[in-house]
């Protein structure tokens, strides 16, 4: 015989922010577990159905409370992502991931692994100098990257920032874009740009650009140089040739610390094999001292459909 269960916030914004945009969160946890039935109303849940099933619904819901009170901004990722674990019986992977806080964004809110795979990521940046991280777009690599150096430069663990990418077209040539040579780059550092003004907020971040705490550079900028007590994030290093990365992780020096992250999948190279990352996990993946983190689709955290693109991707080529 089918059981019930009333699950009461403790205040009608709590509800309104746990369930979603007009209950967008609880129909999609309705999806997840079709052979109950979740209802709302005002400050209240009732959940009716067998009662495994029912333990685990309040088990997620539970989980979104808390990273609403964290000041977690919601998505419908999360929702998904516990209802999953819960259901396979990693309550305590899914405490582990979320109890993890990386940084505090300008506004305020509590940045935080959101799958297994970016907790691991966390982890590895934490414990190795240097950390490779590879996987498909959406996955949180960049902007966890640029958490957790905002995080050592606020604690004084660093005095510079540095981010850089190769300026590798994709479909088009720099020659054609309008500007100088730092305007026509600028659109290739824009994610890193974003990521930081979340991070300081935009005028802190301009100011230290302007002190040249944070730099933002393409890869070639980095020849010649030794960076010392600087946290260094390669992006986009799948589009790097060999003697590039070799040279970009050989500018190194003490107190630092590099992320290097890439998608090996979107190579804008003329020569696939020429990629610097793809030749680099090969080679520096036994070395200590460096972590070598791979995402899966698993990992995606940006809206639902960039995973389905991912995959229909990863389908199609593994039938070619």
């Amino acid at each position: 015989m089918p059981m019930e269960r009333r699950l009461t916030f403790t205040d009608l914004p709590e509800a309104k922010a746990v369930l979603g945009t007009k209950d967008e969160f609880l129909r999609a946890l309705q999806k997840e577990y079709p052979s109950c039935r979740i209802a709302a109303r005002g400050d209240e849940v009732l959940i009716v159905g067998d009662e495994p099933d029912i333990s685990q619904i309040e088990e997620v819901l539970n989980a979104l409370r808390y990273l609403h009170r964290e000041n977690t901004y919601l998505t419908m990722q999360h929702v998904r992502y516990a209802a999953s674990l819960i259901r396979q019986g990693k309550k305590e992977l899914l405490q582990s991931i979320y109890g993890d806080t990386v940084s505090i964004s300008a506004r305020g809110r509590l940045i935080k692994p959101k799958t297994a795979g970016q907790k691991r990521y966390v982890d590895s940046i934490r414990k190795n100098l240097v950390t490779f991280g590879i996987g498909p777009a959406g996955t949180g690599k960049t902007y966890l990257a640029v958490a957790l150096a905002a995080f050592y430069l606020k604690n004084r663990e660093i005095e510079r920032i540095i981010l850089t990418r190769p300026a590798v077209e994709a479909g088009e040539k720099l020659g054609f874009l309008p500007g100088d040579l730092q305007e026509k780059i600028d659109p290739y550092l824009r994610p890193l740009y974003d990521a930081l003004a979340d991070m300081f907020g935009y005028d802190q971040f301009q100011k230290m650009v302007a002190r040249n705490i944070i730099e933002v550079a393409p890869l070639a900028y980095m020849r010649g140089r030794t960076l010392e007590e600087s946290f260094i994030i390669l992006d986009e290093a799948q589009n790097t040739t060999r003697e590039q990365m070799k040279m970009f992780l050989t500018r190194m020096g003490n107190h630092s610390r590099v992320v290097v992250n890439g998608d090996i999948t979107q190579i804008d190279l003329v020569d696939r094999k020429m990629s610097g990352l793809m030749e680099a996990q090969r080679i520096l993946e036994n070395v200590p001292g460096i972590g070598m983190v791979r995402f899966t689709d698993e990992d995606v955290v940006r809206h639902d459909m960039v995973g389905r693109i991912i995959r229909a991707y990863e389908t199609f080529y593994k039938k070619k």
